[in-house]
């Protein structure tokens, strides 16, 4: 018996994907060029300052930071680009529509509450771009992916104070320089000056997670790096980033990024990383 042809179904992605890169400053007096070009350009600040305008409005963008550049307007960085700043970046066109066809708003500055989320897009990105196997469709819907979860952080939430905004900076930035010693939210707490109760609503609050979670993000943060950059040891890394067990930072890792860190070592070699 002959069976009916199936009806096809086409799907149509309204972003077309060109390249993408990490940018890694080496200090040595580097500075963004000013040009225009014709694409979108949308750049999320990994680590350091970057300092960029568009056409009359300026920018000061820190780690967590996303930009988006419009094609067809003059842009360029401001000053030298500092040592130590990395921010991913991707090129990319959109279709044309107007607000009521529009799928998401896309803010041009935005400082998302899980950057690492967008991050891990990248890697996947630029790991298939490296290795050469990123087939038009799958970056395509990478790209969207991105512009996605930077327009999600764009939806409304519970107003905060400057004054609690300013207090989980606190504790974000306390994180951010002593993650790698044995630190807990009551350590937190106590050198800010609060209750740890507090300072755990005021957190979640601002950044939609816990201080735990905080602490553990920012600890295996870094251990992608080592695991990326360097030939350390699991163990090494485990230490170097504040776990006093390789088992226990094993399980966070997983937890975090749905892969062991061997495995998450040998997929993410391949980084197209520009330093001029």
């Amino acid at each position: 018996m002959r069976l009916p042809e199936l009806a096809v179904s086409y799907v149509h992605c309204p972003v077309k994907a060109h390249n993408a890169g990490l940018f890694v400053s080496s200090g040595n007096d580097a500075r963004h060029p000013t040009r225009i070009i014709n694409s979108h350009e949308l750049i999320l600040v990994r680590q350091g300052r970057l300092e960029m305008w568009e056409e009359e409005h300026t920018f000061t963008l820190e780690e967590g930071h996303t930009l988006h550049l419009w094609p067809g307007r003059r842009h360029g960085g401001i000053g030298t680009l500092p040592r130590g700043l990395e921010f991913y970046w991707i090129h990319f066109e959109v279709e044309k529509c107007d607000q009521s066809t529009a799928i998401f708003n896309l803010p041009q500055v935005r400082r998302l509450p899980r950057p690492d989320k967008l991050e891990s897009l990248f890697r996947i990105f630029l790991d298939g771009q490296e290795a050469g196997d990123l087939e038009p469709c799958s970056a395509n819907l990478i790209a969207l992916l991105m512009l996605f979860e930077v327009a999600q952080s764009n939806q409304s939430r519970p107003d905060v104070s400057d004054r609690t905004n300013v207090l989980a900076e606190r504790a974000k930035n306390y994180i951010h320089l002593h993650y790698f010693n044995n630190i807990t939210p009551g350590h937190i707490a106590e050198a800010l000056g609060y209750n740890p109760d507090y300072l755990g609503r005021v957190f979640y609050a601002v950044y939609h997670c816990t201080l735990t979670e905080a602490i553990h993000r920012r600890r295996v943060k870094k251990a992608c790096d080592y695991l990326r950059d360097s030939d350390m040891t699991i163990e090494e890394v485990a230490t170097a980033c504040g776990f006093n067990d390789a088992g226990y930072f094993r399980r966070i890792f997983r937890r975090y990024q749905h892969i062991t860190p061997i495995h998450y070592r040998n997929t993410n070699a391949r980084v197209h990383i520009n330093t001029h």
